[in-house]
């Protein structure tokens, strides 16, 4: 059987999966809908958090980056994985013992203030949206590549799918298929990385690979690697490019981001106790970390595999998966200096992403009109491929192909379907039945919950067509924004009794109008500044998240102390919040 039919027998496989998934498990009500009702098992609520949280960016992109960028890309691993320790071990107890479905209920309970929830509904929609448009240009690059369709074709289906499963079952259906969807991509994850590590290094396990000899070379896969990229004129892979600050401030603005990412949040209100809240917690660490440890194995096997097989090849040997990802629209050749062979060095071979012409050049290649920029790069690869043509580009068999095509839209669309439940929860409950409409009836209530979603995958698809940069870069800046909102809101709440509603609402204000402001400057209005010497201290957008999340906390602690103190019942529920004594049944209050 050829890796096409393959292709479209795992990916449809999974499809009916997921959708047999949600019809079975359809949700009935509000409760159903918004929180599964409570009832989830803490290992299956670990597997769909681990689903939830990794990502497009995770599986897809995280690899792709520190391919390319070697030591700096580590700042995306170390701050999404401390960032996950901290929300697990700090915030979700804590938050699931309160007791109520979303973000911004807790938000607008413990600060005693419709506005406040207003102000979190903002935020909600703000980082959800930004870090929505990843997983839909996620899963339109699956698409284009493996079923051989326009990518912005590829984001419409991805649409379609997830529109049935969200909104069919709410947080109850996408529970059950993410639990699906983990054991689909972390399958899909770990066989090519486990193959890959045996062909590079002979060592079974890729995190050991990763340290280990490279086969027949007498040298480490660093080693190795610093080697190959010296021959052709770029830094060595183990040093790193970034300001000791923005490193810093980068991995910060990941981990509190993470801290306060509303759509992993609401993970922790489904599970029927707190003790089953950090059961889960543990459960998703573990089931995390299986990915996260083999992500720089992955990364640099892939480059190695890259620089051995690509640089200095007459276009006519090309190997085969060149051509199929240049079909796809995300590798291109130039041919500058007209002798046919593919040269590749450091620096942007084009301006901007390849412009194709839809013609065949001298040498079979798809024409570019873009103008050359780099006379020493003739190479394009977009970074969003590395994991998924790592399989092709080392040569392992069709199925493997397969796989790693529906573990990439497994994890694309298991993340897409959770924000989007995020949004759709926080328009119905949050703004219509705790505004809006307070007596509106809960047939109606699920209704308009369902509604939203829909509304939201439409303009989420829109997102996706139309991305401001490549898909975890996207996501670093929804970290940014949730650190900069949610987390300081969320620690006060939950740790200062003094915290009173006028500061969170300042607080929440400040930090995102800045942190939001400062992004869309830099990669929108001004990109030709964005670069170290116009950053505020040297801080990239990626990390200025730290800096608004620092904004955040001066000015709810200024605004607090001179406004009066919370209410005497609001004190006392923050005390019942962190009495130990709920390890048992979580209270609604």
């Amino acid at each position: 059987m050829d890796t096409q039919t393959l292709i479209y027998l795992f990916v449809g496989g999974t499809f009916a999966l997921y959708i047999a998934i949600a019809i079975w498990s359809r949700a009935g009500s509000t409760s159903e809908y918004y929180v599964a009702s409570k009832g989830v098992h803490p290992i299956a609520n670990g597997m769909a958090t681990g689903a939830d949280w990794m990502s497009a960016a995770s599986f897809i992109s995280m690899a792709g980056i520190i391919s390319f960028t070697g030591y700096d890309g580590s700042v995306y691993l170390m701050g999404w994985t401390g960032g996950y320790v901290l929300l697990a071990m700090c915030l979700a107890p804590y938050l699931r013992k309160f007791g109520k479905f979303t973000v911004p209920e807790f938000v607008g309970e413990r600060y005693y203030s419709q506005t406040a929830r207003v102000v979190a509904v903002i935020c909600v929609i703000f980082i959800s949206f930004t870090y929505v448009a990843g997983q839909m240009r996620g899963v339109g690059i699956v698409f284009s590549r493996y079923l051989q369709v326009d990518i912005n074709l590829g984001v419409m289906i991805g649409m379609a799918i997830v529109f049935f499963y969200a909104v069919l079952g709410g947080m109850k259906g996408i529970t059950y298929t993410q639990v699906a969807q983990y054991c689909v991509m972390i399958f899909a994850y770990m066989v090519p990385a486990i193959y890959i590590s045996l062909l590079i290094t002979g060592n079974p396990i890729p995190q050991l690979g990763f340290g280990s000899e490279v086969t027949g070379t007498g040298m480490s896969v660093l080693e190795r690697l610093n080697g190959l990229g010296a021959e052709l004129g770029f830094s060595e892979y183990t040093d790193g490019s970034k300001s000791t600050i923005d490193v810093f401030f980068i991995t910060m603005a990941l981990m509190v981001g993470t801290a306060g990412l509303p759509h992993v949040i609401v993970r922790f209100f489904t599970t029927p106790t707190v003790r089953d809240a950090r059961k889960s917690a543990g459960y998703a660490l573990l089931f995390i970390a299986i990915l996260y440890t083999t992500a720089p194995a992955v990364a640099a096997f892939a480059r190695t595999n890259l620089l051995t097989t690509i640089p200095n090849v007459a276009y006519e040997n090309i190997p085969q998966w060149f051509s199929n990802w240049e079909t796809a629209g995300l590798v291109a050749w130039q041919d500058k200096n007209n002798d046919g062979v593919v040269q590749y060095g450091p620096g942007a071979p084009f301006a901007g992403a390849p412009n194709f012409a839809g013609e065949t050049g001298e040498y079979g290649q798809r024409v570019v009109t873009n103008t050359p920029t780099d006379l020493e790069n003739e190479l394009y690869v977009d970074r969003d491929i590395m994991v998924l043509a790592n399989p092709e580009i080392a040569e392992l068999p069709g199925w493997v192909v397969a796989l790693i095509a529906a573990g990439g839209l497994a994890a694309a669309l298991s993340t897409a379907a959770g924000l989007l439940l995020v949004i759709s929860t926080s328009v119905s409950h949050d703004l219509l039945k705790s505004n809006m409409m307070p007596n509106i009836s809960e047939k109606k209530e699920l209704l308009a919950a369902r509604i939203a979603a829909g509304v939201a995958i439409l303009i989420a698809g829109i997102f996706g067509i139309y991305p401001p940069a490549f898909v975890a870069q996207v996501v670093a800046f929804a970290f940014g924004l949730a650190a900069a909102s949610f987390f300081p809101v969320i620690v006060m709440g939950i740790f200062s009794k003094k915290m009173n509603k006028e500061g969170a609402i300042a607080g929440m204000a400040v930090g995102l109008t800045f942190t939001f402001c400062y992004i869309v400057f830099f990669k929108f209005i001004s990109p030709e500044l964005d670069n170290a010497a116009n950053w505020w201290f040297g801080i990239s957008p990626e990390g200025i998240g730290t800096l608004g999340m620092i904004f955040n906390f001066i000015a709810a602690v200024a605004v607090a102390s001179f406004t009066k103190a919370p209410p005497e019942h609001i004190q006392h529920l923050i005390e019942d919040i962190r009495v130990p004594r709920g390890a048992g049944a979580a209270v609604d209050h």
